[in-house]
């Protein structure tokens, strides 16, 4: 396969220009026999992209999602690779929860990620050694976050021994309590309970003196408060491995959506203010944030059609999550490489995959983009089981034209 004439972007090799992608055998090659030959002209061909927050819900919970058709939402928006969350039922706190979700049908290459504590109650660490033989790439307890920090330190120690990253969910209990949006104006004038972005604040702090203490990096997953990227900007400064990522819908909206009491607008951690919103922004632009993820969370319309309180966290984004990124571009405050090494070299860097790179020799993982392909999300034709977007009927302008893994189309 040949892809010609594309705008080739690739970070890892500083590589920003017209130029043609061979592929044989599964790899980026120098040359290449095979007849197929892909026109790029005026589209951008970039290492597959990565999604590293992302929630499969099985085994367990297939009605809202299974690994098959949430691969398929993946490819559908351009990402040739998913790192999923333990947060299934079973946890994937065990060994044989990993090996089932490694043997399910996937469109796109999925890699697990195990729990901290088994599970995720935070009482107990989970067999990290074994869960990482088992080919995990991180631990987290996401959806929970360990509330007792001596606990998560020897995790931090234990993951460091095993070279794993911690993803974490920054989330203090004792603050955040009940609350179900953002505490300010809106959850006031709305009558629903507060959630302080204090709750936010204090674990991330709690992760960058764990990080400083271990010498170990902890990533502190779907930040969205002004106050943490300013404390993450800090600690970076002083060299400490911490590192962080935002979700489009808190870059791209704020708690004033919730005053229709729509529970497609109610995630956690919630959205905040237009002033959380642009200090986001910028923590993207001089690369506080390092790393962009759709956070994921298929739910079934029955239990996001209830009352506002009692209806489930969480939107998707893997099929809207490219378009509302590629706002940042036409917006001057990212440029196009920066942007595509959000999804793909800083997260392979990360977690240690051999991805991300167009290199000679690397795996055949490419995405072909037209950035200014105009098109309306509907929702009703995601591939995904569950309709819980925000996004729906919102005219989008970018898309992925093609998902190439290991050298094979899997969406076009």
């Amino acid at each position: 396969m040949k892809i010609k004439n594309g705008h080739v972007i690739d970070p890892a090799n500083g590589i920003d220009e017209i130029r043609d992608i061979c592929i044989a055998a599964g790899k980026i090659a120098a040359a290449s026999d095979d007849n197929e030959v892909i026109d790029a002209t005026g589209k951008l061909v970039v290492p597959g992209l990565i999604d590293m927050h992302v929630h499969l819900r099985e085994p367990g919970r297939s009605d809202k999602e299974t690994v098959e058709t949430g691969t398929l939402c993946a490819a559908r928006g351009g990402f040739t690779s998913v790192v999923c969350m333990p947060n299934t039922s079973p946890v994937a706190d065990n060994t044989g929860t990993i090996a089932f979700i490694k043997q399910r049908t996937a469109h796109v290459n999925v890699f697990p990620t195990g729990a901290i504590t088994k599970e995720l109650k935070g009482e107990e660490l989970a067999p990290i050694g074994s869960l990482k033989k088992a080919g995990i790439v991180a631990i987290t307890d996401d959806g929970h976050c360990v509330q007792n920090n001596d606990l998560m330190r020897r995790a931090v120690e234990y993951a460091k021994m095993f070279d794993l990253p911690v993803l974490d969910h920054c989330q203090d209990y004792n603050l955040v309590a009940d609350g179900v949006v953002h505490e300010g104006y809106w959850s006031n004038a709305l009558g629903l309970r507060g959630w302080p972005a204090t709750g936010e604040d204090v674990i991330v702090a709690r992760n960058i003196l764990l990080a400083e203490l271990t010498d170990w990096c902890i990533h502190c997953q779907h930040i969205t408060s002004a106050r943490s990227v300013q404390l993450i900007r800090e600690a970076k400064q002083r060299d400490v491995k911490i590192s962080a990522e935002a979700c489009p819908h808190h870059f791209t909206l704020t708690d004033e959506c919730v005053k229709t009491y729509d529970t497609n607008f109610k995630m956690n951690p919630p959205l905040r203010t237009e002033r959380d919103r642009q200090a986001l922004l910028e923590g993207l632009a001089d690369g506080t944030i390092e790393i962009i993820g759709s956070d994921h969370a298929p739910h079934c319309n029955y239990e996001k059609e209830v009352e506002f309180d009692v209806a489930p966290f969480g939107i998707t984004g893997l099929e809207t999550e490219l378009a509302l990124s590629l706002e940042l571009v036409r917006k001057k405050l990212l440029t196009m490489p920066a942007l595509i090494e959000k999804f793909t070299t800083k997260p392979a860097t990360l977690l240690r995959l051999k991805k991300g790179t167009l290199s000679v020799g690397a795996d055949a993982d490419v995405t072909i983009i037209d950035p200014d392909f105009e098109w309306t999300y509907d929702v009703t034709q995601s591939a995904s089981k569950s309709r819980n977007s925000p996004f729906h009927g919102w005219p989008l302008r970018g898309k992925a034209l093609r998902t190439i893994i290991g050298g094979v189309t899997k969406f076009q």
